[in-house]
């Protein structure tokens, strides 16, 4: 195992905006999630890979405090998953794997939705979506049905929703799955936007090994429910060999061979997801 978390001992808490404590998830028999203890800073891209199975979702439900913990302990902006769940949930932003945009709303109203959701005030309501529709290069779809939108639309429109209450922590699972590479490459560029013009701290999974090397500043990989390595993708890369890739990487510490396409009930799920995009 890279044991490296690019961490210097002794540097305050406040460094950090999130962190774990051998945090665990377990589903009768199954360890979905075996003791992670990781730390990341503020204001970096930081990337969870590995194969299905390996824990992923499970990590960013715990998180987000959609599901309890089995043991261990997790802080989100200094606030506990467990016991603070509702101040983790004012400094944290969500989108998941599956969609969250409605297809029979405009991209105003689905905004205004998640402004009502968010108790953001009435008198704020309209500047803040349209500064969050325009960012994300939306503000001239704003009243276009959602479901007249491209995937690349749709996911930065979610992105948008997530980001409207301003949080200081973004999740994005998987953002690009079932996206062509044209749109791959604009989620990437407002996903780096939102970092350098925000500040705002990106924890995201993907299976696209050349996602994790464009967009992290450091990368953990899970096999089995446990940290298997971490480290920025240069470091990954140089354990393994001096002229290994990030595919190279990931199979060494996972033992899997790098396959976006997952299988059978993976390839299932992202050609629906992909229909659903568009």
């Amino acid at each position: 195992m890279l044991k490296s978390e690019s961490i210097t001992r002794g540097e305050s808490e406040t460094t950090y905006i999130l962190q774990t404590t051998s945090l665990t998830k377990r589903f009768a028999e199954l360890t979905a999630v075996d003791a992670l203890t990781l730390s990341v800073y503020k204001g970096e891209m930081f990337g969870l890979v590995g194969p299905n199975g390996a824990g992923k979702t499970t990590v960013i439900k715990m998180l987000t405090t959609l599901l309890p913990p089995t043991s261990g302990t997790a802080t989100v902006g200094g606030h506990d998953i467990v016991h603070k769940a509702r101040d983790v949930r004012r400094v944290i932003g969500y989108v998941p794997q599956l969609l969250s945009a409605d297809g029979a709303l405009s991209g105003y109203e689905n905004l205004l939705i998640f402004a009502k959701l968010y108790d953001i005030p009435r008198r704020e309501r309209n500047e803040r979506i349209a500064q969050a529709l325009n960012f994300m290069g939306l503000g001239s779809v704003a009243d276009k049905l959602v479901r007249n939108y491209s995937g690349g639309m749709i996911r930065r429109l979610e992105i948008a929703q997530a980001m409207l209450h301003r949080p200081r922590l973004l999740f994005l699972d998987e953002p690009t799955v079932g996206l062509d590479p044209v749109a791959r490459k604009a989620v990437w560029e407002h996903i780096r936007r939102l970092r350098e013009d925000y500040g705002t701290t990106i924890f995201l999974t993907t299976h696209y090994m050349d996602e994790a090397d464009q967009l992290c500043s450091r990368l953990a990989i899970m096999h089995l429910g446990r940290m298997a390595a971490i480290g920025s993708p240069a470091q990954l890369k140089l354990s393994v060999s001096a002229d290994a890739t990030l595919d190279d990487a990931f199979a060494f510490y996972s033992g899997f061979e790098v396959d976006s396409a997952g299988g059978y009930r993976e390839a299932s799920r992202m050609r629906r997801v992909a229909r659903r995009l568009g």
